[in-house]
């Protein structure tokens, strides 16, 4: 992965392997700007394996990565290129089926 297109408070990811493979796929895009981990949370229930899928754009068209594994869940903000939520969700979409390809 590029490490100038990570970047933040911290640099610490979870899910192992495929919380980080999920990150590389995502930096790999000539669109992504920057990727900024954020607050690592605790949910209600273990899941099984490791789950990543880019969420909603703001309006600006910025997403954000869900990593989801076991008990913990984190999301990492995703800065890009686009201007506008409707080449946001563009771009959610490419980078679903990026990871779709990749991980499953």
């Amino acid at each position: 992965m590029k490490s100038s297109k990570l970047g933040g408070a911290h640099t610490t990811i979870i899910g192992g392997r495929t919380g980080k493979k999920a990150v590389e796929v995502v930096a790999r895009h000539h669109k992504v700007k920057r990727i900024v981990p954020s607050v690592i949370s605790v949910k209600g229930h273990a899941g099984g394996r490791t789950l990543a899928k880019v969420l909603r754009p703001d309006a600006r068209g910025n997403l954000r990565l869900l990593i989801s594994s076991g008990t913990s869940a984190q999301e990492l903000r995703i800065v890009t290129t686009a201007g506008s939520f409707e080449q946001g969700e563009t771009l959610r979409h490419e980078l679903n089926q990026a990871l779709s390809e990749t991980l499953n």
